[in-house]
């Protein structure tokens, strides 16, 4: 992980930790670097979440990109995921989000598209850094005509909506359907495709006020959308985040359906249509035994990667593979954009869910959740990396997987930030997986406190 870059931009408290400052750094460095392939005045497009400070850092961004002599195309409020399709449809060199995904509203976080609609290489991120943190390179000022100017892309949100309901073949009538904008940049993409699709729709969460984005709502926060789904007799429940890159569902019964049951849905019915190209799933390593399980009963290949969609997103090009996520609804179908898209996602779960005439619980039950355990070996902060060459431990985790049969798995990884070693067991039985949990966090803490 970079000194300023997360796995997902940069992010922090709006003011304290991402202060306006930074935000012109990054708007500076980052148009620099972005456009200095180009032999045009670069066109950088900019747009923002529901934040409060999403403002401020916007006037700070643009401030920076023009001071470069690049030209910042705003975008207003728009998900993730339409500031990387619109890059690509109207061939700017580089795009910016302005959000901190499903953090609360005092957060907020700059990120970076290329001109291909793809987050930034760490290479890239490392260039960056090295500007802001350690002036490696003099960025110009030109004087003059030479100096950027804004202009802005009124378009933005219809062009994303007809995007994003091309990438289905039937409409939606005859389903009724809750969703959960989580008061964030979907407040008008979303409802707006699944009116046009002729579904009858029920929303809740889409009065942004700048302070109750992901407020006790939307995909990190089910409970509302699960009772109003049962209580309004709809067909499914769709809950975004605040940036729209990420989707959850809840079913008829109002019972969850995560990314991972989402992705094995949409994954068979590509199968079955023949376009799921080597019938491959990339997932990551959190992603439950249970998609394992269902890969293996209906021939289907799941490929891991590190969590974080970045990983996915690697692994998924480097096979050219089309379909990939993770459990938390960040899902990317690579025939449609090149990246999470928590709209293109919920349609084509809508569009199965049309064409087959079944329920969601029905389709969600082709695959079953394994139960899971997660628990905190407390360590010493320079040894929780050790586990890996500690035989003992070895051992115990060799031994473990042994027992399941195939059926159970262990997996250690250490915190990022705090002197913890995390321990996940998956098994058929919550009982057993659970004492086997306390028993191997036990020894871990013993070997490397």
């Amino acid at each position: 992980m970079g000194r300023l870059f997360g796995t997902d931009g940069v992010r922090g408290i709006a003011n304290t930790e991402l202060t306006g400052e930074m935000a012109f750094q990054l708007g500076r460095a980052g148009a620099f670097v972005l456009a200095s392939e180009t032999h045009h005045v670069p066109k950088i497009l900019v747009g923002k979440d529901t934040r409060r400070s999403g403002d401020m850092l916007e006037k700070a961004l643009i401030a920076g990109i023009c001071s470069t002599g690049a030209e910042a195309v705003l975008a207003g409020f728009v998900p993730t995921p339409a500031v990387a399709h619109l890059v690509r449809k109207y061939s700017f060199d580089a795009g910016v989000v302005i959000s901190a995904s499903h953090n609360p509203a005092e957060f907020n976080g700059i990120k970076f598209f290329n001109s291909e609609g793809y987050k930034l290489s760490d290479a890239l991120e490392e260039r960056i850094e090295a500007i802001i943190l350690d002036k490696s390179e003099e960025i110009p000022n030109p004087q003059g005509e030479g100096v950027g100017i804004t202009s802005e892309l009124n378009t933005a949100v219809d062009d994303y909506v007809a995007f994003a309901m091309k990438t289905i073949q039937c409409d939606l009538k005859g389903l009724k359907i809750a969703i959960d904008c989580a008061n964030g940049a979907s407040f008008e993409t979303s409802p707006k495709a699944i009116r046009k699709l002729g579904a009858e729709l029920l929303v809740i969460c889409d009065n942004p006020d700048g302070l109750n984005i992901n407020k006790n709502c939307g995909s990190t926060h089910l409970e509302m959308l699960k009772n109003f789904t049962v209580d309004n007799g709809c067909d499914i429940g769709l809950a975004f985040d605040g940036d729209a890159d990420r989707v959850l569902a809840v079913d008829e019964n109002g019972e969850l359906v995560d990314g991972d049951r989402i992705m094995a849905v949409i994954g068979l019915s590509l199968k079955n249509k023949g376009l799921l190209n080597g019938n491959t799933i990339v997932a990551t390593v959190m992603s439950n035994l249970g998609f394992d399980v269902m890969a293996k009963e209906n021939g289907l290949n799941i490929l891991k990667a590190n969590v974080g969609d970045r990983y996915v997103l690697e692994k998924m090009l480097e096979g050219d593979y089309i379909l990939g996520g993770e459990q938390s609804g960040h899902i990317i179908i690579r025939t449609h954009n090149t990246t999470g898209d928590g709209l293109v996602t919920a349609l084509q779960l809508l569009a199965v869910l049309k064409e087959t005439g079944k329920k969601l619980s029905e389709l969600a039950s082709v695959m079953s959740i394994f139960p899971q355990v997660l628990k905190n070996a407390k360590v010493s902060n320079d040894k929780k990396y050790n586990y890996r060459d500690d035989e003992v431990i070895a051992a115990k985790c060799h031994e473990l997987e042994q027992t399941f049969h195939g059926e159970g798995r262990v997996l250690i990884r250490p915190s990022g930030t705090e002197p913890l070693v995390r321990v996940m067991i998956e098994g058929r039985d919550q009982e057993t997986i659970t004492q086997k949990a306390v028993e191997l966090v036990k020894l871990i803490e013993e070997r490397l406190s």
